[in-house]
């Protein structure tokens, strides 16, 4: 059944879903997956290393047959694929506004984001994705005695919006992403505050009355998707 344009594409969070990972997540979002595996490694970055600070960082990659057509492997172009970067560093920044680095302490942890199979939002699947490995991962590290508690800060989450044939329209797909007027990924917290709006006029320029329609449909989505990972998480 065809999607109404201000629902979201089904989507499933099946944790657990790799043997050696602390945190292990496979998320569908329509025909978007990705594999969100979280690492945790008991020492920081060089620039925080004596600050009793930890940190949380995150890699993005689409595997070769992701999409209709194979890509070549990073490793084989033999430089790193721009697109992927910037993604890791929004990926990263989202999930770090989880976390209070103070009480996590001199550990980092890095969520590798892997798509499986690409149809849209692949980004905002990372990060809806990624946070419930992360958790994961803090827990991991509470039962090993580790952590004295969950540096939880908030539940993230991201969504895509656009306005497609003149309409507002939330999660878009590869088709209503490569044809949309205006394309929006909203991060934002389980309290309604905003991580980051990335937002372009793809083929027409969008009005402030637009942005807010835009803004609204996302907070739903958000709203939704938080629910979800909960859920997930039985929390």
């Amino acid at each position: 059944m065809k999607k109404k344009a201000n629902q979201l594409r089904p989507v499933s969070i099946e944790r657990n879903f790799t043997k050696h990972a602390e945190g292990s997540v496979l998320i569908k979002a329509g025909s978007t997956w990705v594999l969100c595996n979280a690492s945790v490694n008991e020492r920081v970055p060089s620039f925080l290393r004596g600050t009793g600070k930890g940190w949380v960082t995150a890699e993005y990659s689409m595997l070769p047959r992701s999409t209709g057509t194979r890509m070549d492997r990073e490793i084989k172009r033999g430089r790193p694929n721009a697109r992927a970067t910037e993604i890791s560093r929004l990926i990263g920044r989202a999930l770090r506004a989880a976390v209070d680095m103070d009480k996590l302490g001199e550990i980092s942890i890095t969520i590798d984001c892997d798509v499986i199979q690409a149809d849209g939002g692949t980004r905002c699947a990372s990060i809806t994705g990624g946070m419930v490995a992360l958790m994961d991962a803090l827990q991991w590290l509470k039962d090993k005695d580790k952590l004295e508690e969950i540096p939880l800060k908030q539940f993230v989450a991201a969504v895509s919006v656009g306005i497609c044939g003149g309409k507002p329209t939330l999660d878009l797909d590869y088709i209503h992403d490569s044809t949309a007027d205006v394309d929006l990924n909203v991060v934002m917290t389980d309290d309604n505050r905003y991580v980051e709006i990335q937002g372009t006029a793809e083929h027409e320029a969008f009005t402030e009355e637009q942005l807010d329609e835009l803004k609204t449909l996302a907070k739903k989505g958000i709203k939704k998707l938080v629910k979800i990972q909960k859920e997930a998480l039985k929390v």
